[in-house]
């Protein structure tokens, strides 16, 4: 049985090809592994060109190519997605994972601030989504999206206040797209990820939070499951969605985290 569960992984995403937006490090990463695994062929695309090359130097025997891309620029954006129709003939699928996190409250957020959230964690998904969905209306072909955002969404802390302004704009894009698209069999959704185990969150908790290295342990402790989430956990659900197995299930952002928002002890 084992055996045949593996087999059926292993098979979800054959021959599609997936574009992971902020795809170097991370969850990120992380959804390139699965979807390689399940069969796909990868193009990811980020700005640090060493971790890039790092990555899909571990692939081998399967097709995974880095786009070097400054997702902020709308531009870069667009082109990360015609570089991997270059590359590999169409898109299939996309999942929009790239995102910043700097801190910042409503009082003391600058201008500046707001609009790196937003242009990494709004804008860029906006022009990913739209050159993805271009390449599969123009073929009349069907595709998955699969944004990534975030249990802050639902109202997050204080000090997220940009974050979660950019956050919540995605969701409502992310419904928008997938109503506006339905009847194109282009099936939109999006995953709210809580606190998760990365190396982006390793670094946000020693930068903003005074964190050392036992942060982890303290943090898993204080979780209902004993351990925050996991990226591979998270990506297998990723590839799930973006394949023919989640059936026609489109417009849903689902919450992935062991809080429940609203429910209060």
């Amino acid at each position: 049985m084992t055996a045949d569960l593996s087999l059926a992984r292993a098979q979800l995403l054959t021959d599609k090809v997936v574009l992971v937006s902020g795809g170097t490090q991370g969850l990120g990463a992380q959804i390139v592994r699965t979807a390689a695994a399940a069969g796909a062929r990868v193009a990811f695309s980020g700005r640090n060109a060493e971790k890039g090359k790092r990555l899909a130097d571990e692939f081998t025997e399967c097709p995974v190519r880095f786009i070097e891309s400054d997702l902020s620029d709308p531009q870069g954006a667009t082109d990360s997605v015609t570089a991997t129709v270059a590359e590999f003939g169409r898109i299939d699928c996309l999942v929009n994972a790239a995102g910043t996190t700097s801190r910042g409250t409503l009082l003391d957020t600058t201008p500046e601030l707001f609009e790196q959230h937003v242009a990494v964690n709004l804008r860029a998904r906006f022009f990913t989504m739209a050159a993805a969905v271009r390449d599969m209306t123009d073929r009349g072909a069907p595709g998955t999206i699969v944004n990534i955002i975030t249990m802050s969404a639902h109202g997050g802390q204080p000090y997220l206040a940009p974050y979660v302004a950019s956050k919540a704009g995605l969701i409502g894009l992310t419904r928008n797209a997938a109503h506006a698209h339905r009847w194109d069999r282009i099936r939109i959704n999006g995953l709210n990820i809580g606190w998760t185990e990365t190396e982006g969150e390793a670094q946000v908790q020693k930068r903003f939070h005074g964190a050392d290295d036992s942060w982890i342990e303290e943090a898993n402790g204080s979780v209902p499951m004993g351990k925050l989430g996991q990226p591979d956990e998270t990506a297998d659900f990723v590839v799930f969605l973006l394949s023919d197995r989640s059936g026609v299930v489109t417009g849903s952002v689902i919450d992935w985290d062991q809080t429940i928002p609203g429910a209060y002890d």
